[in-house]
């Protein structure tokens, strides 16, 4: 469960702007958020990535500090968001609505670009990738189109849980080695009243979650 006075993801989503979609605060409710960060030191020349995810009620998944071969912060920047949706489509349901916290503005403008035009089949105009960033967004729209439903709001970087694992991946490299967790989230069922959420693994059915 969540820790008790830590502000969960679901906390920062709920307050944050979602460039190009508006809409009312209860489709803010999603059933996994997922913090993302790169960076890139230039004089060291040496990226990073961190990925936070957390079901609806605060329960964390899974955390990563990793280093990249990133050549600049917008590559590492695609890459966290990648490699932190290729992580949830392995415990999250296709039916499952994401909610996705990045502190680069023009990355969360194109995710909900694209996620419009997965989801009502408009035009993704006006998204302008990097080119070295492209395989990673067409990695990224792939996982966009594999969930039921999915946005990106901007949060602060001070404020972006993934932040500090991104910037410093070595000094937090045991959070790679926590127990993978498949957890089911706190539907509402105003909100979510779908039945289809992933059972708990195996390993974790007698763990208290």
């Amino acid at each position: 469960m969540a820790a008790y006075g830590r502000q969960t993801l679901r906390d920062r989503f709920d307050t944050a702007p979602t460039p190009r979609i508006a809409h009312p605060p209860r489709t803010h409710h999603r059933d996994f958020y997922v913090a993302t960060d790169g960076s890139y030191h230039l004089n060291a020349g040496q990226a990073g990535m961190g990925v936070v995810i957390e079901t609806r009620d605060g329960t964390r998944v899974a955390r990563y500090a990793l280093p990249t071969t990133a050549t600049d912060n917008n590559v590492a920047e695609y890459q966290a968001l990648h490699f932190g949706l290729d992580v949830l489509a392995t415990r999250a349901p296709p039916t499952a609505r994401v909610g996705v916290l990045t502190d680069h503005d023009v990355l969360a403008r194109n995710v909900n670009a694209a996620a419009l035009a997965a989801r009502d089949g408009w035009h993704a105009d006006g998204i302008r990738v990097p080119p070295a960033s492209r395989n990673h967004w067409r990695g990224i729209r792939a996982r966009i189109a594999g969930f039921d439903e999915l946005r990106a709001a901007v949060i602060d970087g001070g404020e972006n849980p993934a932040h500090p694992l991104a910037n410093s991946p070595k000094e937090y490299a045991h959070v790679n080695h926590e127990p993978a967790r498949c957890v089911r989230p706190e539907l509402d069922a105003a909100t979510s009243p779908r039945s289809e959420v992933p059972p708990p693994s195996r390993a974790d059915r007698h763990t208290g979650d």
